[in-house]
């Protein structure tokens, strides 16, 4: 793919700079920096800026360069006529007479990589700034060693000093999403900044060789970096030349690097020497930092380690690695982390550890969320042993990233009937695991389940699969059955870790989606306590979530789930997942932008996996866009979410019908929008679902639903949480058309944290208000609701806010009519005659003062472009 790159200065320092240039009390900058961090880019915008307002002023161009440096006046020799040879004051004077001819109304002189200009040119500008002669913009770089002449300019206060710092991280993302043109994932954003430092220079070649290698690929319009970001002939070369003016040995302490990074001071001084390392730090190719009670040492720049491992051959990197192993096993290792570390370098040494050893290994890696060093581990183990051992935990780690045939593949080649109970239940479970969600064939899957259960006796090994029974009946849409099975699982004392996990995990869930809260704690306590695979905490999470915001608010919720993001790092797909959990809060909370982009990102990221995790991000999607009324990407998702909806996500149909809801919503189809949120309470209370019933009906009354506060009573009669009584203030004083009550579920609402559904609130406060003609409360009503509304177009809110004097019917219609929908299509979309419809256009008309349909299209689109109404859906509500 070919990509423009374009690199934006940035705004504060273009700023600085061109005020410098304007001002009359200074001559220009120099613009100081480490190599391809942008200083030339930088000089050329502002030099061109300065030189487009100017136009009198003589723009001259040049740039030092080594070969140059040692030729008197070598940068300006295409600038100045030297004739004969002279002392140098003689030279100097002839040379700055021959190059003010090319001043004009002034001369603006542009130096690139000054710091190489030969002692008579750096003499020259030093003088003509001196006398005020020239303007200037100069780069130098940081690290090289710079005439006298040229370091007094901002010594001496001619001439300012701008440090051109690498891009920050999130400068870094932007950059790279202007580039690319679409939204990046941030755990990709973030590998690629890691990589390159934020310097503009290495990241354009790193971007464009991740994109040639297909590393770099965009997946449902979402930027991905998937796999390794190897250098570019360009960048290699670049950073080669570098490299090679290094003593061999600063050279060696790089390799050690190259291979594994950071390592202790103390180790790497065992290895390549205390003399190697001060060199190494006094070149600038390493850093020495204090990491808790120790000093570990980094290559200087990611880069410089990467091209040396691009260089060094496999007997070179074993030969390292085992003098690693040695070294790093010289003193006794006490923690997890340092034991997989430890057994990652050994599998590719000349000492690898036991294949048993690295089996436990691989399953330590997994249960700390980290599955490619599982993979790896475990993909070593099966090369050696050929074993069930191995495979198992291979499988396990392919099937949780997503990789459901590769999974099949490591299982396939094992006979069941040579297996013993343990070891057939050990496999058994991967092999069900993975057909249900990573292959979507989860009806075979629970056949199979139920068939191998059927060959085995061993009470530990049937609770094993009674736990998984448990999470498929979960996912398939029955919590009930999913919390008595695991209740089981539970109270039998043959139960071990692996079947604890599973079932407190699927426990935890479904009792929070039942309302059951009280059991959420307790069981998410014991799943977290259990050994198990680390991805079944998130399930845990979302109990836990659910729980909060049902009991204590959206504060304590979106706590929990940033813990969750912090566990998930940046390994996908753990940050997806991670993701997920947050905008969930975020969208209670009213933040969409934030979730909106959060949920793009994680459901690209889980589109090519088998996860529930995938279709739920999606629905969620929906309703966020719904609720900025979005209505026409909001019904493209909510289509992609019915895509990818199967039995294994069976839970979240609700989810699912509100999706739908929030987007009749934003296409203005009322009726359809109140009947989805009341069919999601239906779907939820079908399968005992109070808490996810609660809330579909608390989003009916949002969406105006007068006659749902008795179906909340009867729901709520079950449950005891804040956001149940508020739910049911909510649907019994909009019943009542109590604007008063309405006020004060706003302020309820407010106060845990719901900010949209308090901006509904208050917006239904004032349109009663109105309605009884107190203006007082209508006002301040609608101040609040403004106040609390953040993005959100929501009914409720466009009904108060919507700066068109039109009735609700009227400005429905009439944005109908923006969008292009002919009268009859109106009609037909409202279920009212076209005579009806002919009426309202005309009234908003006589309204509006404008003389026909064209004319109110073109107000209402004005309308909406600057106070974000509603977009009506490109397609017909019937196909949702």
């Amino acid at each position: 793919m070919a990509i423009e790159w374009r690199t934006v200065p940035r705004g504060q320092s273009l700023g600085l700079l061109e005020s410098t240039l304007k001002s009359k009390n200074r001559l220009g900058a120099v613009l100081a920096g480490s190599a391809g961090v942008g200083k030339t880019v930088l000089a050329r915008h502002a030099v061109e800026r300065f030189a487009h307002r100017h136009g009198g002023v003589s723009v001259q161009w040049l740039a030092g360069t080594a070969s140059a440096r040692q030729i008197p006046f070598g940068a300006f020799s295409h600038l100045v006529d030297v004739a004969g040879v002279g002392d140098s004051p003689t030279l100097l004077r002839s040379a700055r007479a021959s190059l003010l001819q090319h001043g004009g109304q002034g001369l603006l002189l542009a130096i690139d990589d000054a710091h190489h200009l030969d002692n008579l040119s750096a003499t020259l500008v030093h003088q003509l700034a001196l006398t005020g002669s020239a303007r200037f913009v100069i780069t130098v770089r940081t690290g090289e060693s710079a005439p006298d002449a040229i370091t007094s300019l901002w010594k001496d206060r001619l001439l300012d000093r701008m440090d051109i710092e690498p891009f920050d991280s999130a400068q870094t993302k932007s950059l790279l999403e202007a580039v690319l043109g679409g939204p990046m994932e941030t755990s990709s954003a973030e590998e690629v900044f890691t990589a390159s430092q934020g310097n503009p220079l290495y990241l354009r070649h790193l971007t464009e060789s991740a994109i040639d290698s297909g590393a770099l690929r965009e997946v449902d319009g979402v930027w991905q970096l998937r796999g390794h970001i190897g250098l570019s002939a360009e960048l290699s070369a670049l950073i080669g030349r570098h490299l090679e003016a290094l003593p061999s040995t600063v050279t060696s302490v790089l390799e050690y690097l190259a291979v594994e990074e950071p390592l202790s001071l103390r180790d790497l001084t065992e290895l390549a020497g205390r003399e190697a390392l001060e060199e190494a730090e006094d070149l600038r190719v390493i850093e020495v930092v204090k990491r808790g009670d120790d000093l570990v040492v980094h290559s200087a720049h990611p880069l410089y380690a990467e091209q040396v491992r691009a260089s060094l051959g496999q007997i070179a990197t074993r030969r390292l690695r085992t003098q690693l192993v040695a070294q790093l096993s010289s003193k006794p290792i006490e923690h997890v982390s340092a034991r997989l570390r430890l057994a990652a370098l050994a599998i590719d040494s000349d000492t690898p550890p036991p294949v048993d050893d690295v089996v436990t290994s691989s399953w330590e890696a997994m249960r700390l969320g980290d599955l490619l060093l599982g993979e790896r581990l475990a993909q070593s183990a099966l090369d050696r042993s050929g074993g069930l051992p191995a495979r198992l935990p291979l499988a396990h780690a392919l099937s949780w990233l997503g990789r459901g045939p590769d999974a099949d593949d490591v299982l396939n080649p094992v006979e069941p009937d040579t297996l013993s109970e343990w070891d057939l239940t050990a496999w058994t479970l991967p092999k069900a695991a993975n057909q249900f969600w990573m292959l979507n064939q989860p009806e075979a899957a629970v056949d199979f389940l139920y068939a191998m259960r059927d060959r085995i006796s061993e009470p530990a090994a049937v609770a094993t699969l009674d736990a998984l029974v448990a999470t498929f009946a979960m996912n398939s849409g029955d919590p009930r059955r999913a919390v008595e099975i695991a209740a089981e699982v539970l109270d039998s004392s043959a139960s071990q870790d692996l079947a604890v996990a599973w079932a407190a995990a699927t426990a935890a869930l479904s009792s929070a989606r039942l309302g059951r809260f009280g059991d959420v704690g307790p069981l998410a306590e014991r799943g977290l306590a259990a050994t198990h695979p680390g991805l079944l905490r998130f399930t845990i999470g979302l109990g836990e979530i659910t729980t909060l915001l049902m009991t204590k608010g959206v504060v304590h919720a979106q706590r929990l789930a940033r813990h969750f993001m912090e566990f998930s790092e940046l390994q996908q797909p753990g940050r997806a997942i991670g993701e997920v959990l947050l905008a969930r809060t975020l969208i209670a909370s009213g933040e969409f932008d934030v979730a909106t982009s959060l949920l793009r990102q994680s459901a690209a990221a889980l589109s090519e996996t088998g996860y529930s995790w995938g279709p739920l991000a999606l629905m969620y999607l929906a309703q966020a866009l719904g609720q900025q009324g979005d209505a026409a990407e909001s019904a493209e998702i909510l289509a992609r979410a019915e895509s990818r909806h199967s039995l294994r996500s069976e839970l979240y149909a609700p989810e699912l019908a509100l999706g739908r809801a929030w987007t009749l919503a934003a296409g203005r189809n009322m009726t359809g929008a109140i009947s989805a949120a009341r069919d999601a309470a239906r779907i939820a209370e079908r399968s005992g679902q109070l808490a996810v019933a609660l809330q579909a009906l608390h989003e009916a009354v949002r969406l105006g639903d007068t006659t749902a506060a008795d179906a909340i009573a009867r729901v709520a009669a079950g449950l005891d949480c804040v956001a149940g009584r508020a739910a049911l203030a909510h649907g019994r004083a909009l019943a009542a058309a109590d604007a008063d009550g309405l006020t004060t579920v706003a302020a309820e609402l407010a106060e845990l944290g719901m900010k949209c559904a308090a901006a509904d609130a208050a917006a239904q406060a004032a349109k009663v208000f109105a309605a009884r003609h107190e203006r007082k409360g209508e006002v301040e009503a609608m101040a609040r609701a403004a106040e609390l509304a953040g993005g959100a177009s929501t009914p409720a809110l466009d009904q108060v806010l919507n700066p068109l004097p039109l009735t609700g019917r009227e400005l429905e219609i009439a944005i109908m009519v923006s969008e292009g929908m002919t009268n009859k299509a109106i009609a037909e979309r409202l279920s009212v005659s076209v005579r009806t419809v002919e009426g309202h256009i005309y009234r908003a008309c006589m309204k509006l003062n404008v003389a026909d349909r064209t004319l109110l299209a073109e107000v209402v689109a004005a309308a909406k472009s600057s106070t974000g109404l509603r977009k009506t859906p490109p397609r017909s509500p019937s196909t949702l």
